[in-house]
């Protein structure tokens, strides 16, 4: 009897305990919560459509517009001058770079001379009995004739007679050889083509120069030229002598150049054409690295807007009635940081910074100066 009594308590106290969960679960009200609708604020411009210049970037290196590689045409021994040749040495316009040893050579050259010299003296005699009319005048090339300078041009002959008499006996054959040698012995002398500085010296006094040989760099320092590569689609744009803005790298000089030259070739690698401008100022140097703004085309009717503000389907987000759209537009030209734009009407309220998480349809409020003043 007793577990008789336990069991049915028991039953009763489990269906008691089932009910009363269920009233409760029944009866509990769950507090919905409140979603707060968040406008974000965005900045934006009006659109007004104007010609924008299309400025090209281009980088270099500076080169100097007249060089000049220094090579021995002959052999011997490098001779001390009145400068040292090193780096850095300035010399004047026609003075000299280099002396090579010219003594044994310089002999040579007055032993030809002497040969010349001896042979028009042997024919003085027959010139004066068979050709009296023409023996002054050589009379007076010999008399003028002067071993240590260059040799003086033959007298002018006006016969034929003459010529094959002077041929005959080997006279022109001998000056020209003289000459030859004359020539050649000028080359034991570098002089500077022009007022500049050796940027590159290969040897040194002392040393035994062999023909060929390179013996250094000679640069004109007054002017420079820049040579940069241009998109090829801007090549025909390009103008010779227009004005070029360049900046160092550090951008804190700027400089002013213009378009010299413009190649005519396109390179098959890289699609670009090279153009050349030329800089004039005291504290540049070659070697020295520049970025040139070069104006390729005006564009008219357009804007210019930052590059992460154009969508991959070139459109941009305008702003009408506080909601985001979406509109169709033309690029131009991209530069690294900017994108010009056609297409887009007067007046349209476009973002001015990209927002995050920005939608077709998207509500919005636009960020005025009120709102900002009043929250200070």
């Amino acid at each position: 009897m007793r577990k008789t009594i336990l069991s049915v308590l028991g039953i009763l106290f489990i269906i008691g305990a089932v009910v009363i969960a269920t009233i409760i679960v029944e009866n509990k009200t769950k507090p919905k919560p409140k979603v707060e609708k968040v406008i974000k604020t965005v900045f934006t411009d009006i659109v007004t459509n104007t010609t924008i210049p299309i400025v090209v970037p281009a980088n270099g290196n500076l080169v100097a517009k007249r060089r000049v590689d220094i090579y021995a045409e002959v052999q011997g021994i490098f001779r001390k001058g009145g400068k040292l040749f090193k780096a850095g040495q300035l010399y004047n316009s026609g003075e000299t770079i280099i002396k090579i040893d010219d003594a044994e050579y310089k002999a040579s050259v007055k032993s030809a001379k002497s040969n010349l010299y001896n042979q028009i003296t042997s024919i003085m005699p027959d010139l004066r009995l068979d050709y009296p009319n023409i023996y002054p005048k050589w009379k007076t090339y010999l008399s003028a004739f002067d071993m240590d300078k260059n040799t003086p041009e033959l007298p002018k002959m006006d016969s034929e007679k003459e010529k094959f008499f002077i041929s005959g006996r080997g006279i022109l054959t001998t000056y020209y050889n003289v000459k030859n040698l004359e020539q050649r012995l000028s080359k034991y002398r570098i002089f500077a083509p022009f007022k500049g500085v050796l940027t590159d010296a290969l040897v040194t006094e002392g040393t035994l120069v062999r023909s060929g040989q390179k013996l250094g760099e000679f640069i004109n320092t007054d002017v420079y030229e820049l040579e940069v590569s241009i998109s090829k689609e801007y090549s025909d744009l390009l103008k010779i002598g227009e004005e070029v803005a360049l900046t160092n790298l550090d951008k804190t000089k700027e400089y002013s150049g213009k378009v010299v030259r413009v190649n005519g070739r396109v390179d098959v690698a890289s699609q670009t054409i090279k153009a050349f401008i030329e800089i004039k100022d005291n504290s540049l140097k070659e070697g020295m690295y520049l970025e040139a703004s070069l104006n390729a085309r005006a564009e008219e009717e357009a804007i210019e807007i930052n590059r992460n503000l154009l969508l991959e389907t070139n459109q941009i987000y305008v702003v009408k009635d506080s909601v985001l759209g979406l509109i169709d537009v033309k690029p131009i030209y991209f530069s690294d940081k900017k994108v010009v734009l056609k297409e887009v009407p007067n007046g349209t309220t476009i973002l001015a910074k990209p927002l995050l998480g920005s939608y077709n349809g998207m509500a919005v409020k636009i960020f005025t100066e009120k709102k900002a003043k009043s929250k200070k």
